[in-house]
């Protein structure tokens, strides 16, 4: 503390009084503004809470399957993987990915391994690539209502976001499920 005692030297009685009690007050809060970031530093993020959905909504449709789609933004340092999706408004949701077959058509199928949104970046759900598939829709997806969504992050956090329902024509890809779900294709 040279500048303190510098300080104190010219100064008079009082301002040397006073430059103590702010020296005091000041090392006072020191520890507590140390420990504050260490605290929250030390506590674990979870993947759901650097990730963010927006512009999110559900094609809407009277029974069979349906999608999701928006935004998934990820504020985090590290890329964060989506593992699964749910929804009360059918029976599964799965992560699917829109490709080429042989033939040039496009199809959708289940993406292998979940959906990587990178640090500090984007994935975007759309119609024709990357988005939520509803599979055995319990009831009928109505435009102008919602429905929830729960995302599931391979760290094991949930986030639950409500989708607006909207029509949407498609863009007519085929359905090529996974082997156990064979089934339900179509």
């Amino acid at each position: 503390m040279p500048f303190c005692h510098s300080f104190r030297f010219r100064t008079g009685g009082f301002a040397r009084r006073v430059g103590a009690a702010a020296a005091v007050t000041t090392l006072a809060l020191l520890p507590v503004a140390c420990s504050s970031s260490q605290t929250s530093s030390s506590s674990p993020a979870t993947a759901a809470s650097a990730i963010s959905l927006t512009d999110q909504w559900i094609k809407a449709a009277d029974s069979g399957m349906s999608a999701a789609f928006g935004t998934l933004a990820n504020a985090s340092d590290q890329p964060v993987n989506l593992v699964a999706a749910s929804s009360p408004a059918s029976a599964r949701v799965e992560i699917h990915e829109v490709v080429a077959d042989a033939s040039g058509d496009k199809a959708m199928r289940p993406k292998a391994g979940g959906l990587v949104i990178p640090a500090h970046g984007t994935a975007i759900l759309k119609p024709g690539a990357e988005h939520l598939m509803f599979i055995d829709l319990k009831a009928p997806l109505r435009t102008g209502s919602e429905a929830a969504l729960t995302l599931t992050f391979s760290d094991g956090s949930t986030k639950t976001v409500n989708a607006q329902v909207r029509d949407f024509a498609g863009g007519k890809e085929n359905y090529q499920p996974s082997g156990d779900n064979a089934a339900h294709g179509g």
